[in-house]
């Protein structure tokens, strides 16, 4: 987010799309906030699907990040949880700075976070709990092809510094952070299928108000849910770490001139369990082809695509990755759970765009591109399904 041409980074701001109270906000910062100085000035980021966020500058010209859950009814009691965003941001922060003090940044990475002011959960000041951070400037990638990159070694630099932040995030160990209530300490992936597809069942049955029409199901979904319920991955290699929840290259803050994450944003989805799922998130597109997505010529809209494309577009090839993490985590290489997560990190994300058009049929969608994403939902469905196909299994055999 650089201060003199937000267009370069990704992080485009205009004006308020979603209102807040700003004479509020401003009364309850001079009361509770003294890094900060109102008035101020408010816009808010054209970037990001799920909860509004806003950058503010104070009256001597420091620049913050507020996030709030968006307004009304929401579907999702799992989503828009600013609230974990913020306490996972103060764990990570004290730790880096128990790092720090203790000269142990040579043995152990800090995980790179923006300091966090204050979380607000009193819903009187702006209309919904909200909490307020570091502003970090720095490069935000926004197209996993990385177009800005002229040079390939920088591309592939800059994965490698993405998957660094996440070998420091996924060595972390919650407990001795404070996080022992964060989260439980279950096996991840059952509780992930469970919650989601309760989610999945009710933004499916959301109703377009000018429409009338149903969201409707991902395609294949009892199949899917079925074959992911018979062929869990073993959990207990890695044990139980901190999950992003969305880990990918548009929710990293680079430097300005090197390849290295300097602050991980969105942690909405953040919880407790396997770290294998944000590898696999970041993954993605290494699993997706272009040629298996109707209508799409070379560059699949939305979606990055670099499965069967020449060496020349793919920024970095996947078992490079693969191998940087399985490094940094202390695991041999390959990672045979991978199979399953990958696909699961597919269909999952099927699941959130279906929560977009669900929103957006709702009128309740932050982004303005939310009407676009919506709309291909059973797209990633398909994609998830035929990851595993490619790979060999069968899915309409889970039925026996």
């Amino acid at each position: 987010m650089a201060s003199d041409d937000t267009k370069k980074v990704g992080g485009e701001f205009g004006g308020i799309r979603s209102a807040l109270d700003v004479g509020k906000l401003e009364a309850y910062i001079a009361a509770n906030v003294p890094e900060i100085t109102v008035p101020l000035q408010v816009k808010q980021f054209k970037f990001g699907q799920s909860n509004p966020t806003y950058f503010l500058t104070d009256a001597k010209s420091q620049r913050f990040v507020l996030r709030k859950k968006p307004a009304g009814a929401l579907l999702s009691k799992t989503a828009h949880q600013v609230e974990r965003e913020y306490t996972i941001l103060a764990a990570l922060h004290k730790h880096n700075l128990t790092l720090r003090a203790s000269g142990a940044e040579s043995t152990s990475e800090p995980v790179p976070v923006p300091t966090p002011y204050v979380l607000c959960e009193d819903s009187s000041v702006i209309g919904t709990p909200f909490y307020i951070m570091e502003f970090l400037d720095g490069r935000i990638f926004t197209d996993p092809y990385l177009p800005e990159i002229s040079s390939a070694s920088e591309k592939e630099a800059i994965y490698l510094g993405a998957v660094r932040a996440l070998g420091a995030l996924s060595t972390v160990n919650p407990k001795a952070i404070g996080l022992d209530n964060f989260g439980p300490f279950t096996p991840y992936f059952p509780r992930q299928l469970k919650s989601l597809s309760k989610v999945s069942k009710a933004q499916a049955a959301v109703k377009d108000k000018a429409s009338g029409k149903y969201v409707g199901d991902i395609p294949a979904f009892d199949d899917m849910m079925r074959w992911y319920s018979k062929n869990l991955p073993d959990e207990t290699k890695l044990g139980t770490r901190i999950v992003h929840g969305d880990y990918k290259l548009d929710n990293l803050i680079f430097h300005k001139t090197e390849p290295r994450v300097i602050g991980i944003l969105d942690w909405e989805l953040c919880t407790l369990g396997s770290p294998l799922a944000d590898f696999a998130n970041m993954t993605q597109p290494w699993g997706m082809s272009s040629r298996d997505i109707p209508g799409s010529k070379g560059k699949a809209g939305i979606l990055a695509t670099f499965k069967g494309e020449p060496a020349s577009v793919v920024p970095i090839r996947f078992e490079v990755m693969e191998k940087e993490y399985c490094n940094l985590i202390r695991q041999p290489y390959p990672i045979t759970e991978l199979l399953f997560v990958r696909s699961w990190m597919m269909f999952r994300l099927a699941i959130i765009l279906q929560g977009i058009a669900a929103r957006n049929a709702q009128g309740q969608a932050s982004s303005e591109q939310a009407g676009y994403y919506g709309t291909f939902f059973t797209v990633v469905g398909n994609l998830s399904r035929i990851f595993l196909e490619e790979n060999g299994v069968n899915i309409s055999s889970s039925k026996l």
